[in-house]
């Protein structure tokens, strides 16, 4: 099922908290919405449900357009962040529980059965019969989602479903997660504020920082072209320098960066901590550790740049500089941009 945004608008009292967003999702698609609080991924999420209403334009559902539609009729599994399951009632009853009040008559048996299916989906065979309290956070977290696929959904959405989870649960479910949509070939929108989740999980990332979409790809062309200073910073550890442009390039002490297309004045260049070598040779930009720190498979180094400017790089363990000395930082890989 493809789902189309078309320049959706959503206002509270106060705020705007979508500012015409227009996106396609294709059939199949699985699309992580990616931003930090109040960038208004969930509010997109929950009028792609049905649960808000959109002020301006129009969501469809293939052809068919469903802004208007009620959440019960618009076909949707919804996964939340906090399973929402019926502490009352067993695994299996709260699997079971979307077949029995739907619209589409199945008997007992055809319920029992599909339960029994979704049990093995989700690799929880043999639980049926306890009690969410009785079992793991990811336990109940693979209920929630055989709960929401239960109901033979055409669009499945998920906010930020691993989000009460440790990075070790986490981390295993949104494995099982891609699987089984491999398998399945539902339509997934899931929201995140987890850069690692998004780039693990999703076909194609759609960043969004308030209430706009800023840029939206694959994992790759996200991580690889970041449009602007936010995506960067967004997307993981950033240094970012102060610069000045001048017929395009972008100069930063005695060091100079391509920064073609770009108008003369102020700018800052960014780049990542794998992304820099500690040189003694005179080459790059001067600076002196300030700070190094250990951890089990690399160093962190804290340096200051001669005019003032704090570089955080990783270095190998047998990193054998020390606080107090001087060098130079050797950049790969920078983004230039304009200043902020």
């Amino acid at each position: 099922m493809k789902i189309r945004l078309d320049t959706v608008v959503k206002t509270f009292e106060t705020f705007r908290a979508v500012h015409g967003v227009s996106l396609d999702i294709e059939s199949g698609e699985l699309v992580a919405l990616l931003g930090p609080s109040g960038s208004g991924k969930t509010t997109i999420l929950r009028m792609v449900a049905g649960l808000e209403y959109a002020d301006g334009g129009a969501i469809y559902f293939g052809a068919e357009n469903a802004t208007d539609i009620p959440v019960r009729d618009r076909g949707v599994g919804f996964v939340f962040q906090h399973y929402a399951l019926f502490p009352h009632m067993t695994v299996a009853e709260n699997i079971a529980f979307g077949m029995k009040v739907s619209k589409v008559k199945r008997s007992a048996e055809a319920i029992a059965a599909r339960v029994g299916e979704l049990l093995d989906l989700v690799q929880l065979s043999g639980l049926g019969e306890r009690f969410p309290g009785q079992i793991s956070g990811g336990q109940r977290q693979r209920v929630a989602l055989a709960r929401a696929l239960a109901v033979d959904p055409r669009v499945l959405l998920l906010d930020e479903p691993f989000g009460a989870l440790d990075a070790n649960v986490r981390r295993d479910l949104r494995r099982w997660l891609r699987r089984i949509h491999d398998e399945l070939g539902i339509t997934t929108l899931f929201v995140t504020h987890d850069q690692e989740e998004a780039l693990d999980l999703a076909d194609r990332v759609v960043i969004l920082d308030k209430g706009r979409i800023v840029q939206e790809g694959t994992p790759e062309e996200v991580c690889r072209n970041p449009a602007n200073a936010f995506v960067m910073n967004f997307l993981g550890d950033a240094n970012r320098l102060d610069a000045e442009i001048r017929g395009g390039r972008a100069h930063v002490q005695d060091a100079a960066f391509d920064a073609a297309g770009l108008a003369d004045g102020a700018g800052q260049i960014l780049f990542r901590p794998a992304d820099v070598t500690w040189r003694e040779d005179g080459h790059g930009i001067a600076a002196r550790i300030v700070r190094v720190i250990d951890r089990p498979d690399s160093r962190r180094v804290l340096a200051m740049t001669a005019d003032g400017q704090p570089v955080e790089f990783d270095t190998a363990p047998e990193f054998p500089h020390r606080k107090g000395e001087a060098g130079f930082l050797d950049i790969r890989r920078p983004r230039v941009y304009p200043a902020a």
